[in-house]
């Protein structure tokens, strides 16, 4: 059973840094494209980041090209999203995301069908 858990270091101001963290266990983190998505209130489960099983090929949503990174560790099975420059509008419960199923090179996976582990979700506060 593949397992992710999402954590955080809590609320933080608008324009402060925060990285928002992600721990597999079960299944082979390595093979997985990962990703990132959020839902803020009264909206739907978006799309905010993917990076690819080697890391060399990560891509964004319009809303956080420039102000987020998506890094992994295969060796430690982890999965960060850095947030830079955050704005009110990134509050959100953010989830991490894995895709078990095979993943083509340079194929921007986007959907939450596209993807076939969740974590349970973690809060982030960005107040102004």
């Amino acid at each position: 059973q593949v397992l992710l858990t999402e954590s955080t270091g809590g609320p933080a101001q608008t324009g402060e840094s925060l990285r928002v963290a992600c721990v597999t266990t079960g299944g082979t983190f390595s093979t997985y494209l990962m990703g990132w998505f959020r839902q803020r209130p009264g909206g739907g489960r978006e799309f905010v980041a993917g990076i690819s099983p080697s890391s060399d090929f990560a891509y964004y949503s319009d809303s956080v090209k420039g102000r987020f990174t998506i890094r992994r560790d295969n060796d430690n099975n982890a999965l960060n999203l850095q947030m830079d420059n955050r704005k009110p509008e990134d509050t959100a419960v953010y989830f991490c995301a894995a895709r078990s199923r095979t993943a083509y090179s340079r194929t921007r996976y986007r959907s939450i069908d596209d993807f076939d582990y969740w974590g349970q979700g973690t809060q982030v506060t960005v107040s102004s």
